[in-house]
């Protein structure tokens, strides 16, 4: 029982040190390595958010020596960037690492089809819709479920013309398309 509370003196510095150094490295890594690593653009980002969070915790109660945390941490990070960049110059390799954001609601219509493919149900849009403030549902032009899991809630646009954010989805025949 009493390991529960205190071991020794000699540990909790350990861990206090630990706790410390992890900190300010990984701290370095994310300064250097941008703002993407703590972004949550997509599930592979999820998963280096946890994987990062786990190492952490390791390093900083001495389960790993700092030496292999750190390594963990470049690599985590290393791999992160190595993925955003072949995303970022292969369609191929976007489509291999990102989902795709799905339409659920578009011009007054629940898209049975897609919510299905996502687990979405009408009440859970209902309720993003009031999360934005909106009451009427022909305010809205759209409901998306992002690349991250995300709901976004379009609404209607006043302005004719321009260019739309939701050109990259499809469109359901007899639904719009070109000028949205």
């Amino acid at each position: 029982m009493k390991d529960l509370l205190f071991e020794n003196w000699e540990k909790l510095g350990q861990v206090a040190l630990m706790t410390i150094a992890s900190f300010v490295i990984l701290f370095l890594f994310i300064r250097i390595s941008g703002k993407r690593t703590l972004a949550k653009f997509n599930a592979f980002d999820f998963v280096v958010t946890v994987a990062l969070g786990s190492t952490l915790a390791y390093m900083m109660l001495a389960m790993v020596p700092l030496a292999e945390g750190v390594m963990v941490l470049f690599l985590i990070i290393a791999l992160q960037y190595l993925f955003a960049k072949l995303a970022s110059t292969s369609d191929k390799m976007e489509h291999l690492i990102n989902s795709s954001p799905h339409l659920l609601f578009y011009k007054g219509k629940y898209l049975k089809d897609n919510m299905n493919t996502e687990a979405i149900t009408v009440d859970e849009i209902n309720a993003v819709v009031r999360q934005e403030g909106i009451e009427k549902l022909d305010d809205v032009l759209a409901v998306v479920i992002e690349l991250n899991g995300e709901i976004s809630v379009i609404k209607k646009s006043d302005t004719p013309g321009g260019k739309s954010s939701l050109e990259d989805l499809d469109i359901p025949d007899g639904q719009g398309g070109g000028d949205l």
